[in-house]
């Protein structure tokens, strides 16, 4: 059985559109250096599904993506010119792993978080808890239905009534 995760990424450093415009719209997922989630990264398997989520401007879930290849050595760790550079890690010792991701589809209309706090079935999901900041993060079976289930019936003019009703 398939897991289920979320994936934040700013959308200034790797929005959805660039996920899209890779080759195979496949890539790596680099970059995780927080201990928590690069665990969590490495309970990922094949064919796990993740949402992709754009965190900062407009915080909203954007897409969805497949994992295609596990935890493995994240190189830009090793590069002093990376953004992602650290020097405790080495290539005879990495410290940090990443995972190959392929977009799957990219939802029509974004799905904001504040109306996603305004579901209540996604109550207990991480993302809405108070002060996470993880960039991976589990999302249940369960949670991940609503979330496709809502960008499956959602239009733009839905969302924002929405929106608007909870302000």
């Amino acid at each position: 059985m398939p897991n289920y995760w979320l994936l934040k990424s700013e959308p200034t450093c790797f929005a959805i559109d660039d996920l899209a415009a890779a080759p195979n719209q496949t890539t790596y997922w680099d970059g995780v250096r927080n201990y928590q989630a690069r665990n969590l990264m490495r309970d990922m398997r094949t064919g796990d599904q993740a949402l992709y989520y754009h965190s900062q401007v407009n915080p909203s879930v954007v897409g969805l993506v497949e994992i295609v290849r596990e935890a493995y050595p994240d190189h830009t760790a090793w590069d002093p010119q990376s953004d992602h550079f650290d020097p405790r890690s080495t290539p005879e010792k990495p410290a940090w792993d990443m995972v190959d991701i392929r977009l799957m589809q990219k939802f029509a209309h974004p799905l904001p978080l504040p109306m996603l706090r305004t579901i209540t079935a996604l109550t207990g999901m991480e993302l809405l808890r108070k002060g996470s900041r993880l960039s991976v993060q589990p999302v249940t079976a369960d949670q991940f239905a609503i979330i496709l289930e809502l960008a499956a019936n959602q239009s733009s003019s839905s969302i924002s009534q929405e929106l608007h009703a909870t302000q």
